[in-house]
């Protein structure tokens, strides 16, 4: 199966935070991966290139087979490690060039804000979107405004790719979003600052199948 065809099978999505992370970033993806978690971002802005190049390494060991490993924004560190593919914001490195430099058959995830980021995100071949920020959010500086879950059904009215839910995401609202329309979600905090990451990310995981079923019926 390609690494493409494998983001139909993902649910929860997971998002490394080491600044968050209460037992550390790799015993976070481990677990996270011991739970069933199919797909691992790692996303670390503050250390240089030769740490995150080997950790970067460690964190893709712990994927292994059982999970697709993306790195954010990092197209460098992403080659280097030949990592599945990259995450991407609308700052970032410029889409064309990035697909440019991975080539066709990495997966390249893009953020958007709203419904005319999320149309041109599929329209130059953006493989998901991560839609941002659904709720207030403090884990992400400068994450924009709420955009509310009419923002995830206003926008999957629109494209076809999956869309990935992002931003003040808990167990409390995770089926609210899910019922909207998004196919995945991520929580971050929710999830690094617990005391059992597997035991969240398992029960994550459970809500956001509950209710795709829900809204297929």
């Amino acid at each position: 199966m390609s690494k493409k065809k494998r983001l139909e099978d993902i649910d929860y999505y997971f998002i490394t935070d080491s600044r968050l992370s209460k037992h550390g970033l790799l015993h976070d993806v481990h677990e996270a991966v011991r739970a069933g978690c199919s797909i691992i971002q790692y996303r670390e802005k503050e250390k240089e290139t030769g740490p995150l190049i080997q950790e970067a390494k460690a964190v893709k060991r712990l994927c292994s087979d059982n999970a697709l490993f993306l790195v954010n924004d990092r197209i460098d560190v992403a080659l280097a490690v030949d990592a599945d593919g990259v995450h991407i914001g609308q700052d970032d490195m410029p889409f064309e060039t990035a697909r440019r430099l991975l080539g066709d058959s990495k997966i390249i995830g893009l953020t958007a804000h709203n419904v005319r980021e999320a149309e041109e995100a599929e329209r130059i071949g953006a493989d998901y979107i991560g839609l941002s920020p659904i709720f207030e959010t403090g884990t992400k500086k400068n994450a924009g405004t709420a955009c509310g879950t009419s923002m995830i059904t206003a926008v999957r009215e629109k494209i076809r790719i999956p869309v990935v839910a992002i931003g003040g995401i808990d167990k409390s609202n995770i089926g609210d979003v899910i019922l909207a329309g998004a196919y995945s979600a991520c929580a971050i905090s929710a999830v690094v600052c617990a005391d059992d990451v597997y035991g969240e990310t398992k029960t994550l995981r459970e809500l956001i199948l509950r209710n795709r079923q829900n809204r297929a019926m």
